[in-house]
């Protein structure tokens, strides 16, 4: 048998019931407000920068936010981007016969993240390098920043 209500309690009970709703969208409007503002300021990737038209479309992939919607997929394409720079590069080896190939990497090694943070930094320090090719400055980065003995 289903409990009997009295006419007043299924109207507080209904009040209470929209007082939490509003509340509740309350809450989550002032939770997306401060994680919008909490969001650095700068400029969200684009489609256009994995063109890598330049360093600063490179840069741009590599020092994308957390918060800006194609943030997975910039971050892979700059990791592969620069992996497979570097790849190329040591399979070059020297230019010339009995010369030192193009970088040497320093004994323990950088890991990527660090070698990709390095290469941002340098190119803030540089701000040429932003409108230059992205293939060149990551050859210039790595031969300033590595070079070998001779």
């Amino acid at each position: 048998m289903a409990a009997v209500v009295p006419v007043d309690a299924r109207w507080i009970i209904g009040k209470v019931e929209r007082q939490m709703r509003f509340v509740t969208a309350a809450a989550a409007a002032v939770a997306a407000a401060a994680l919008a503002s909490a969001a650095p300021a700068g400029a969200a990737v684009t489609q256009e920068d994995f063109l890598v038209r330049n360093t600063g479309s490179l840069v741009s992939l590599c020092s994308v936010t957390a918060q800006d919607p194609m943030a997975v997929q910039a971050l892979h394409f700059c990791h592969g981007y620069i992996a497979g720079v570097a790849d190329q590069y040591q399979a070059m080896g020297s230019p010339r016969p009995g010369e030192p190939p193009p970088y040497c990497l320093p004994e323990p090694r950088p890991t990527r993240v660090q070698a990709i943070e390095m290469f941002v930094a340098w190119v803030k320090a540089n701000p040429g390098e932003a409108r230059a090719d992205a293939v060149d400055s990551l050859f210039r980065f790595a031969r300033t920043t590595w070079p070998c003995q001779r």
